[in-house]
């Protein structure tokens, strides 16, 4: 039988090392998607409340995430809430991979697109279902993902440098 946690209890440990986990994906991927959106020339103020073409909604996306990313750092660990984070930062990143790869074509960016979008989908299905962030395979199946979507855009020169102007 398990004891409910009080709110002036500390969370329990599993939960707190979930949330490490997840916030550390969505973090990557974040990191990911403002490198790829660098790589396409978007900077961050090409964001719009209503995104009208693909520049546009990479950059607001990288916004929310960033908003988001804010919003759970500090919080008390809730592994689905940590999980979607983490599922809507890789989603930012594959918008944005969409966008460097439109921008330079290429077998490396296709590569690299194709891992973002693996990437979401791992980490989509870590977040959904009933485990709701806390399956620990599905976890570890976005976290995979993701060090290969941190991988091939690396491979594809989406760094994170800064363009040169």
């Amino acid at each position: 039988m398990s004891v409910p946690v009080r709110s002036d209890q500390p969370e329990p440990a599993d939960e707190r090392a979930l949330q490490d986990q997840h916030l550390a994906r969505a973090r990557s991927a974040y990191e990911r998607a403002v490198a790829a959106c660098r790589a396409a020339g978007i900077e961050p103020d090409r964001a719009e409340i209503v995104p009208t073409g693909p520049a546009a909604r990479a950059a607001n996306a990288v916004r929310l995430s960033a908003r988001s990313l804010a919003e759970r750092e500090g919080r008390a660990p809730d592994p689905a809430a940590d999980a979607r984070c983490a599922r809507n930062a890789a989603a930012t990143a594959a918008t944005a991979a969409q966008a460097a790869h439109a921008h330079t074509p290429g077998d490396l960016t296709a590569t690299a697109l194709q891992a973002a979008l693996k990437a979401s989908q791992a980490a989509a299905e870590a977040a959904g279902g009933r485990s709701s962030g806390r399956d620990p395979t599905l976890t570890a199946r976005a976290d995979t993902t993701e060090a290969t979507a941190v991988a091939t855009a690396r491979r594809a020169g989406w760094t994170g440098a800064a363009a040169t102007r």
